[in-house]
């Protein structure tokens, strides 16, 4: 018999956190607006670490991904986990599509249903190209090399010619093991910021505009990047909804990064379908929404 409606997934770091800083306090804070929306409609709901060892996953009704920050350490035992777990409940979202937005070749399948995203070199596991043979073929100046399965901006590098000969033993380690990808460093991004977009059912909900701190060009808070409130235009939510519906499944919940490409066109950066935060702390009442969103689904 289940005895839960849902279990929201985070990792082992923030399941039981033994101190709290500010940056976990943000994941608690988040996940509790969750956990209350829920328990508002009447379902019963815990909090695990995706990685528990002694949960039985069969005994809930779904699992709903939240802060799992840490499969891309150990991506082969989080791909076998997802795996199992896919075949005793429902995932929000689904194996099929998180198995899909794991991997940033996903970004070659939205630009073929007319999503644009930036200009993008796909570079292949085992390939002998050096990064200066990159560069020569592409004829960009300034990029930023990162690996297509990753997250925190793991292994995200940002090169010109003054640097690219010392990244080039790193760059061989890390192609010897997995597919890489390239793209044009785009200034814009660091001058305007990166606008986040949430999209719960295909509708979006709200926006948040993230900046890089200055010297830097990582929008992500763990690297000194700043949050603000934003007001998106209608182009900017046309497009976000534009980009979840050319995903092969309508996602539950998803999180569109937007910003202006190099020619000052509105481009997709990243599409967030496993684990994204969704910045409810500046939007309480977007908790509800996906809690409305997860009950239909029942």
């Amino acid at each position: 018999m289940q005895k839960y409606d849902l279990v929201i997934l985070t990792d082992h770091r923030y399941a039981y956190p033994s101190k709290i800083d500010d940056y976990t306090k943000n994941i608690i804070v988040e996940d509790a607006l969750v956990v209350n929306a829920l328990g508002k409609l009447g379902l019963k709901v815990i909090r695990l670490a995706w990685s528990d060892p002694d949960f039985d996953w069969s005994s809930t009704k779904a699992v709903l991904f939240r802060t799992t920050w840490d499969y891309f350490d150990n991506f082969p035992v989080f791909s076998t986990w997802l795996n199992s777990v896919s075949k005793v409940t429902t995932l929000y979202n689904s194996e099929a599509i998180i198995r899909w937005n794991l991997d940033k070749h996903y970004l070659q399948d939205l630009k073929t249903k007319g999503v644009h995203i930036a200009e993008t070199l796909f570079v292949e596991k085992g390939d002998q190209r050096t990064l200066e043979d990159l560069h020569k073929e592409t004829g960009w100046t300034e990029t930023v090399l990162k690996p297509c399965v990753s997250g925190a901006a793991r292994h995200t590098y940002k090169l010109n010619p003054e640097n690219r000969a010392n990244h080039q033993g790193i760059y061989e380690t890390l192609i010897a093991n997995e597919a890489m990808m390239l793209q044009p460093f785009q200034k814009n991004i660091v001058t305007e910021g990166e606008i986040s977009m949430m999209v719960f059912n295909g509708k979006f909900t709200h926006a948040i505009l993230k900046k890089a701190k200055a010297g830097d060009f990582r929008v992500q808070d763990d690297f000194g990047g700043s949050v603000h409130d934003y007001q998106p235009s209608e182009d900017e939510i046309e497009f976000a909804e534009h980009v979840v519906k050319a995903c092969k499944e309508l996602p539950l919940y998803a999180r569109v990064d937007i910003f202006k490409d190099n020619n000052n066109r509105m481009a997709l950066a990243e599409l967030e379908l496993v684990e994204p935060e969704l910045w409810f702390r500046h939007h309480p009442n977007a908790a509800m929404i996906l809690a409305e969103a997860i009950k239909d689904n029942f």
